[in-house]
């Protein structure tokens, strides 16, 4: 796996590089802002590129536009953003020309270095992996006005877990039931929410996203 970083602090940025490399993974370039970074991903074509949402000169949304681009640039281009808050806009902007091959988690995930590099993999292999916080304030933000309101309340469970990026397994896990039952409820979250049981099996998080960002 071939990895980019952006991320204008230092300590993070070098910090990033270190933990990667020390867990067998290339780290091809590093980036302290958005011109570099999409030089570094125009010279290396890299795998995976971890971009932080603030960037210089303004520090607002640096990192979410030179993400775009870069997917645009390199179509495939798997990218995991970090953000030290939960922005809402910023989540929806990155997430609104589909999910696969994308993640937005808090700054504070990387210290959790399991979790971290779970997400990274996840990534990598073309899923998708969106923080807990962000999946709950979209949730709890869009309810009302999306279908979210005729699920039960386990069937929220599911699809904010989905909105994570798990699979069944570890949705049954997490939630301690077993994996029929999350089959159940995620065949019953498609109806309620009038899915087209012709959509394609990535649907399961991209249909969610859809439907938070309505």
């Amino acid at each position: 796996m071939r990895i980019v970083i952006a991320e204008d602090e230092p300590l993070l940025r070098e910090g990033l590089a270190l933990l990667l490399r020390a867990e067998g993974l290339e780290v091809v370039a590093t980036a302290d802002g958005p011109a570099p970074f999409l030089a570094a991903v125009d010279e290396h074509k890299p795998d995976v590129a971890i971009v932080d949402v603030r960037m210089p000169p303004t520090h607002t949304d640096e990192g979410i536009v030179a993400a775009v681009e870069a997917r645009r640039r390199l179509p495939g281009l798997a990218v995991l953003v970090l953000s030290a808050y939960v922005e809402q806009a910023f989540a929806t902007d990155l997430l609104s020309g589909g999910a696969a091959g994308l993640g937005y988690l808090l700054k504070e995930r990387v210290g959790r270095v399991e979790e971290f590099l779970t997400a990274l993999h996840r990534v990598a292999d073309g899923g998708t992996a969106v923080d807990p916080e962000v999946v709950g304030l979209l949730l709890s933000r869009n309810r009302a006005d999306n279908g979210l309101e005729r699920l039960s309340p386990r069937e929220r469970d599911v699809l904010a877990l989905m909105a994570e990026g798990l699979g069944n397994v570890a949705i049954a896990e997490r939630l301690v039931v077993t994996e029929g039952a999350v089959h159940k409820h995620i065949r019953s979250i498609f109806a309620k929410l009038d899915l087209a049981p012709s959509d394609r099996a990535d649907r399961r998080v991209t249909a969610v996203l859809r439907y938070l960002e309505k």
